[in-house]
């Protein structure tokens, strides 16, 4: 549920982890390892700045497919 105003340059938890094409619980595993910082939001629905989440996509290896 998304319903509140996100504000410029932040990503709520599901767009984050479509961004890097991880599930949410790989994104609350990047937060907990301190690889990803919330900017904002609440508790229950955190918010991650546009700037940190593509820094990480950049530096993942590409997916390769099967």
């Amino acid at each position: 549920m998304e319903s509140q105003i996100i504000r410029p340059g932040q990503l709520t938890a599901h767009q984050a982890a479509q961004q890097l094409g991880i599930t949410l619980g790989g994104v609350r595993q990047l937060v907990y390892r301190g690889k990803l910082k919330r900017t904002g939001g609440t508790p229950r629905q955190p918010w991650y700045a546009i700037s940190d989440v593509t820094a990480l996509r950049d530096e993942r290896p590409p997916h390769r497919g099967a």
